[in-house]
């Protein structure tokens, strides 16, 4: 991860966002070569030098306090998410090293096989999908069928024509998963497949590329996503991620639908018609 890079992309395009105006500074109506705050106009609001808030962007400042990183998070008016991520970026981090292979513990396995009319999936870093239940297979992708290094969220929403065709606006689940991707990567500077992952996205998706330099940040912890499915038509689902205890890098997805719907009657037939992926899988990442 090149942190200085990264942490600069990020305070230049959260400067951009924000008008002077929407800050409580006079423009004086003079032409601007850049959109958003100046860096001058940033260090302003944040308190500090114009010289140093440069060198902070530039990822030179050495030990800056977490102070001025609040200054700066408040000044460009982050939030929780966002903030967090900042100050990730600016803490220097190790030499790369690989990840420990995540496992699914078998009583998880049992707790996804347990649930005959919920689609759910267990995800790890890089939205690697982990293990999931035959709803989730018949509902989204057959996982099984897929080989283990394409076992990744990320890269099936972008690549993968038949699941990325289950969302009816997938343009909103494209946003929501680079947004966590690069939160996720924020969490793990030093996991060296990273940077192989977003290369791969890069070079086989210009929305990918497109999408990946907005530097969005997303938390996903509860929400709802409009699908369609050549079995039952279009329906609504609403998903809930636990984080799992014993390893915050893994993550309980569950979909559901209202009791009674039409969204619900879907979910379960699409359970219930013949589907007969290879069990409920795994992935190392």
């Amino acid at each position: 991860m090149n942190r200085r890079a990264d942490l600069g992309a990020f305070l230049r395009s959260r400067r951009a966002r924000i008008r002077p105006e929407e800050a409580g500074l006079r423009s004086f109506g003079e032409r601007r070569r850049v959109p958003g705050l100046r860096r001058e106009e940033l260090a302003q609001l944040a308190g500090v030098s114009v010289d140093y808030y440069t060198r902070f962007e530039q990822g030179r400042a050495e030990n800056v306090s977490d102070a001025v990183v609040d200054a700066v998070a408040s000044a460009l008016r982050l939030d929780a998410v966002e903030a967090g991520h900042l100050h990730r970026l600016v803490r220097p981090v190790g030499a790369p090293r690989p990840a420990p292979a995540q496992q699914v513990r078998p009583g998880l396995r049992r707790l996804l096989d347990s649930m005959p009319h919920t689609p759910a999936y267990v995800v790890g870093r890089r939205t690697d999908v982990l293990a999931w239940n035959t709803p989730m297979a018949a509902m989204m992708v057959d996982f099984a069928a897929l080989p283990p290094e394409r076992l990744n969220k990320a890269w099936l929403v972008f690549c993968h024509e038949e699941l990325r065709s289950r969302f009816v606006d997938w343009e909103a689940k494209a946003r929501d998963i680079v947004g966590y991707l690069r939160l996720d990567r924020g969490r793990h500077p030093d996991d060296p497949a990273y940077p192989t992952l977003i290369g791969e996205l890069s070079d086989a998706s210009a929305e990918f590329r497109r999408l990946w330099e907005q530097q969005e940040i997303r938390e996903k912890t509860h929400g709802s996503y409009h699908l369609r499915h050549p079995a039952v038509g279009e329906f609504t689902v609403a998903y809930e991620s636990l984080t799992l205890p014993g390893d915050p890098d893994q993550t309980l997805v569950t979909y559901t639908a209202e009791e009674g719907s039409p969204s619900q009657a879907a979910l379960h037939l699409l359970a219930e018609r013949p589907f007969a992926p290879v069990g409920s899988g795994s992935a190392a990442s």
